[in-house]
């Protein structure tokens, strides 16, 4: 089943009088995880904010503008000044060159976009979609997109239309690296092998084939940390805060409830064990128990679900396993749990003998 795709751009592609009515797609998208960042040794989530250097207050995006700064004096434009350039306006691609199509070097491709044909009939779509293809060339064009004039290339793939956008001339670095310059011989031997070792891999290109074996690993990794149960409370750390909560005391306040409401649930409310556990463990220890407390060796089944491959953390040590910056967050909530114990136990004792 095919994503369904949202229009970024519409507009037409101009070529003599002809007009084609279309609307651009982003032709490619990212398959990465996208990950958060949060503190290691509680899990809280890190937020950044847009704060103003003169007045301190926190600013919404809606009262930034943009500023060029020359080196001693600051030029602040606007988004009225940013709308009143000419180009800004231009819902037109306007084909400038019909070029062959060998001529454009690969360096100066960018980001594709899929061109949908608009309006009652597509026949002029098809019409450019068949001239491009009869004479093997390719459009070269200028647009605007996102405030920006573009320099493209308009080509065919199977049936639609591309357009992608290319770098300026000027954006293109040269670059002069001495050692090939070289006068080094290449012996008549070493050509062979080259060529025979071509060989060996010669193929035709099929990129279905290939694979992203880094984010594969990736979410085994990720996968056996949640059957494992080596989580967090995703309402507790990651949840959205409303704007008069967004502050970093507020979040803090929030976090620290919830690690006082979790100790106590675990202790059954002995306020003495949870005091004597906050001041031998420290932060660490409350983090670690907000989760439950689950047994360390939890990490050592997650390492061995995840195939035993290294994922570029470091060893934790005795703990037995990892999360995947390479911190043990299980080590604390051991020596927590032995001191609030060890503080139960030497309560009964004082009991008895009294």
């Amino acid at each position: 089943m095919l994503t369904p795709m949202r229009a970024i751009w519409s507009g037409s592609i101009t070529f003599g009088l002809v007009n084609v009515p279309v609307k651009a797609y982003s032709a490619a998208k990212k398959h990465d995880i996208s990950f958060h960042q949060v503190h290691d040794a509680d899990g809280g989530r890190i937020r950044y904010q847009r704060r103003c250097e003169v007045c301190g207050k926190k600013i919404d995006y809606e009262h930034i503008d943009k500023a060029y700064e020359d080196g001693e004096q600051t030029v602040v434009l606007t988004d009225e000044d940013f709308a009143s350039l000419p180009e800004a306006q231009n819902d037109e691609i306007e084909v400038v060159q019909f070029v062959p199509s060998d001529q454009i070097d690969p360096i100066m491709f960018g980001k594709s976009y899929f061109l949908e044909p608009q309006g009652k009939s597509p026949k002029s779509y098809l019409l450019l979609r068949q001239a491009l293809g009869d004479t093997d060339r390719t459009a070269v064009v200028t647009f605007a997109l996102r405030q920006k004039t573009r320099l493209g290339a308009l080509r065919v793939q199977d049936d639609v239309l591309v357009l992608q956008a290319m770098y300026w001339a000027d954006e293109v670095r040269e670059v002069d690296f001495p050692a090939t310059r070289s006068q080094a011989k290449i012996g008549t031997k070493e050509k062979k092998l080259a060529a025979a070792l071509v060989d060996q891999f010669a193929s035709d290109f099929t990129p279905e084939e290939f694979e992203d074996t880094y984010q594969v690993e990736l979410h085994k990794l990720v996968d056996a940390k949640l059957e494992q149960g080596e989580s967090l409370d995703t309402a507790a750390t990651f949840g959205d805060v409303t704007e008069e909560s967004e502050g970093e005391d507020a979040e803090v306040i929030d976090l620290m409830q919830a690690l006082k409401a979790s100790l106590d649930k675990k202790r059954g409310g002995r306020k003495t064990a949870a005091k004597g556990s906050r001041s031998t463990s420290g932060t660490k220890t409350s983090a670690s128990q907000r989760s439950d407390s689950k047994p360390s060796g939890s990490k050592t089944s997650s390492s061995k679900a995840s195939g035993g491959r290294k994922t570029g953390a470091k060893k934790s040590g005795s703990s037995g396993g990892s999360d995947a910056s390479g911190k043990s967050g299980k080590k604390p909530a051991k020596s927590a749990k032995s001191s609030a114990t060890s503080g139960e136990k030497s309560g009964s004792r004082r009991r008895k003998s009294a």
